[in-house]
Formats: C-alpha cells, structure tokens, sequence
C-alpha cells in the first residue's frame, strides 16, 4: 500500500446504512499514514456513532456548522487543510443539494467552497437511482469537480435486488490515490485447466488457484486494473476449463495488457478424441488407453506474438528446481520466472504458504522466503516494479 504520509483525508458520511461501511475506510487510510478528519450530517447518526468515527480517525467529528474552535470558519478551514476530500455514502438528498448549491450543513458547506476534485460514492436504493432527477444531478455533478465512483448491483438492505450498492471501498480508497501502478493492465491465470476424457472424467492437477488470486488481490491493492481468468470459481474471474479455453481468453485480452502473470498450471496434454459418451469397462480387460495430444504452449505463444507487456511465467518442480528453471525461462523467452518446489508438502499447490524464486532474464535470481501467498505475491511485484511498500 502506498504511503500517505503528509497528506490529510477529509470523509464526509450522509445519512445511508452503508454508512457503518466508511469505518473500514477509515481505518485503510489511516494505514496508509494519512491524517482522517471526518464530517457528517446529522442522519448519519442514525447509523454510525460519532464516538466510534473519533477513535478510528483520532480527531475530532464534526457534525454542526457553526461548531468553531477557534476564528476560522469551520467549513472554510476543513476545505483548505484536505488533499483528498472523498463523500460516501453519498445520499440521493446530499447528491441534489451538491448539485444544486445547497449549503444547508456543514458537509455541504465545505463541498461548496472545496476547490479541488471531490469524490462521490453514491449508496441508494435501485429505483432511486435510476430516477431521472438523480441522473441529472449526477450528470451536473461530473461535468465539475465531482468524480463519481458507481454504485455496484446486488443485494440492497432494503431488500431489492439491483443497483445502489455502495462500491466497494478499495475502489474508493484506490481512486483518491496515487497508486504504483494505477493505469496499469494486468492480466493473471489462476487454478490447473481440466481436460476432459468422457462427460464424467478429466485430467488435471492439484492447482488451487490460491497464487494467482493473492497476485490478482495485490495488484488490484496497487491501483492496477486486472483481468482475472480461472478455472477455479472466483467472483472477479473469466471462468475457462481447457488449457485451449485459456489460450483463447488470454490471446482475446494480450494486447491491451501491461504485464501478464502466468500463474495457472496449464496441463501439458489432453486426450486426443475425447469421448461423447460415458467410457465402460470392457469384459475381459482391465487396461484402457487414452492416446495424449500436447496442449499448446501458452506462455510461449504469448511470448513470441508482438505485445507491450511485461511477461511473467510460473513453474512447479519436484526436482532440480533451480536447474530447470533457468532453462524454461530461456526456452520460453519470458522476462521472469517464479520457480516453486512442489516436492514439498507445506508449499506450492493447495497450501497457504508458497517460497520461491524470481529469475530474471538478465541471469538474476532472488529467493523470496517462506511466507504466507498474499506476501509472496507482494514481493513479487515488489521486486518486479522496485515499488517501494510501506
């Protein structure tokens, strides 16, 4: 996570049940070393205590407009000393004041005399949202200096399913700062491809895809916009099967791409003439054979067709790790590998540890010790893009 060090986060929280949500946000910005000040309206009361606000942020909430310290206008100081000025969850009734100049407390006092860009998570129900009014003043509202970071769909607490659920707060927290690698495409496989012999049997391997989704979770942390495509069910994944599937997805999404991370264990062979039908025994026999087909070499093939991204590839070993290693990163032309000893039980596949090594084209070689997946992944982009984490 980047360091905020210096820099002040004013929130401003209306009067929503998503409200309970913004404590969290606090707490992620203030790990990030940012000092938090909080404003909210009197509603948001209703959802959140003003004791609980004051000691996640460790200041002072401020809920009354002439509640004044000292001789600065309250509404006027707390616009001049923020960096970052973020509104969630924004109201339909706060989101028509803002767009129409209404200073009728003191959050939207301060929204109106903030000069910089102001960002506005919306939080409502669905058929308030999609009202028409709402529109417009959301419409107004981006055309100034209002950023609006969309409600997502699902489940809302008034019961309705649709849209008007508050985003979510890495989305708001990623947007309002400047992240290492915010802009940046990446594109991440996860989880071992099945590949089928009849409708009830396949071939795979052990694969959990818990790697690829630590490296997909890191970088979404970072600031980048990731493509995720798994053969494992993930939410925020392009489900495939087939390491051909796989091909196909990851060639559809290469081009736009600022590194790929090739993380997903790609069987080397599928059954040549896969049956229709459920395969029998046959009396008499206690062999069958099934006649294998090389699977295409994805990491290969994107590392031989024309692209800007940085490539990253993966290898699990049971044996000579270092040795092959250095051989696949030359045979498969990728700008790095990650090398895993599978041979252990307490790491690599199904485990939640990993320990690895990151060879570099150059002939470099960094050993990134035993640790949990979500910190190798953060090593690994730590060293890859010499980010500095705080």
């Amino acid at each position: 996570m980047c360091s905020l060090e210096g820099k002040t986060v004013l929130i401003g929280i209306t009067g929503g049940i998503a409200a309970y949500k913004i404590c969290e946000l606090i707490r992620m910005y203030k790990r990030a070393g940012a000092n938090v000040k909080v404003i909210v309206t009197p509603n948001a009361l209703n959802f959140v205590t003003k004791l609980t606000l004051q000691n996640l942020s460790q200041n002072n909430v401020a809920v009354d407009e002439f509640d004044i310290e000292d001789y600065k206008p309250e509404h006027i100081s707390l616009a001049d000393e923020a960096d970052i000025f973020v509104i969630a969850p924004a109201t339909a009734n706060t989101i028509s004041k803002l767009a129409n100049g209404i200073c009728d407390n003191l959050l939207t006092s301060v929204a109106c005399a903030y000069t910089k860009t102001i960002y506005l998570a919306p939080a409502m129900n669905c058929n308030m949202w999609k009202n028409k009014i709402i529109q417009e003043n959301l419409k107004k509202l981006a055309g100034l200096n209002y950023k609006i970071l969309a409600p997502e769909s699902g489940f809302l607490a008034c019961g309705y399913e649709g849209k008007g659920r508050l985003c979510a707060l890495e989305t708001i927290f990623n947007a309002t700062v400047d992240l290492p690698l915010k802009g940046k495409k990446i594109l991440i496989t996860a989880g071992g491809t099945i590949e089928d012999i009849d409708p009830v049997r396949y071939i795979s391997n052990y694969s959990s895809g818990k790697m690829g989704f630590a490296l997909a979770k890191e970088a979404r942390a970072l600031g980048a916009d990731v493509t995720l495509i798994s053969t494992v069910s993930h939410p925020d994944a392009i489900i495939v099967k087939s390491a051909l599937e796989m091909r196909d997805a990851v060639l559809e999404h290469l081009t736009e791409q600022d590194a790929v991370f090739m993380a997903a264990a790609v069987a080397d062979f599928r059954v040549k003439n896969t049956a229709g039908q459920k395969l029998k025994k046959v009396d008499g026999s206690d062999e069958i054979t099934l006649t294998l087909v090389k699977n295409p070499d994805i990491l290969k093939s994107i590392c031989d067709t024309e692209h800007k991204a940085i490539i990253v590839g993966f290898c699990a070993e049971s044996e000579n790790l270092l040795a092959n290693a250095k051989e696949k990163i030359v045979k498969k032309g990728c700008d790095y590998l990650v090398a895993n000893d599978i041979s252990r039980k307490d790491i690599g596949f199904g485990a939640d540890e990993n320990e690895v090594h990151l060879l570099h084209r150059d002939g470099r070689i960094e050993k990134i010790e035993k640790a949990s997946k979500e910190v190798i992944a953060k090593e690994i982009f730590k060293r890859i893009w010499s980010i500095n984490m705080n």
